[in-house]
């Protein structure tokens, strides 16, 4: 038990002393651009925009090499004074309206729009089409009268009706 306390005690000094070094180089994080305004604008745009490679997630926290080189790409277009219109208008016109996250609607895109909305409807129509077909099926099958005194013996009416 002793011999335990001990070795927990030097652990906690050599943690401390391996700590100590590295926490006085350690500084803050310094803002990748050198303006922290464009830097702001940046990150605005980015999150507005879709990662190409992960599809699912914003330009702004993909970690992929293709987002990471498209920041870039937005970081100098707007170091040379471009608005941020004028970058998205860049960036759709190299990559198509998919790198958008709210894409225009335009014919192009109304299955995108639409899709959903017109799945939704198709899968009611059907499933009512279907409840109304089992409906009528069930309605139109009735038991013979064999059936019947069968179904009350397995009940135990024994052919008394309530």
């Amino acid at each position: 038990m002793r011999l335990n306390m001990k070795l927990a005690q030097r652990a906690g000094i050599i943690a401390f002393a391996l700590w100590l070094p590295l926490s006085a180089i350690a500084g803050e994080a310094v803002p990748i651009a050198e303006d922290p305004v464009l830097e702001q604008r940046m990150i605005a745009l980015s999150e507005d925009l879709r990662c190409l490679v992960c599809q699912n997630e914003s330009l702004a926290g993909s970690r992929s090499e293709l987002a990471q080189d498209l920041r870039q790409e937005i970081r100098d277009q707007l170091r040379t004074g471009k608005s941020n219109d004028q970058v998205i208008e860049y960036l759709t016109d190299r990559y198509g309206d998919f790198v958008l996250y709210k894409p225009p609607l335009k014919p192009l895109t109304w299955l995108l729009w639409f899709g959903p909305f017109v799945l939704l409807v198709g899968a009611g129509g059907g499933f009512f089409l279907y409840l109304k077909r089992r409906g009528e099926r069930i309605a139109g099958e009735s038991l013979s009268e064999e059936e019947k005194k069968r179904v009350e013996a397995l009940l135990g009416n024994n052919g008394n009706k309530s």
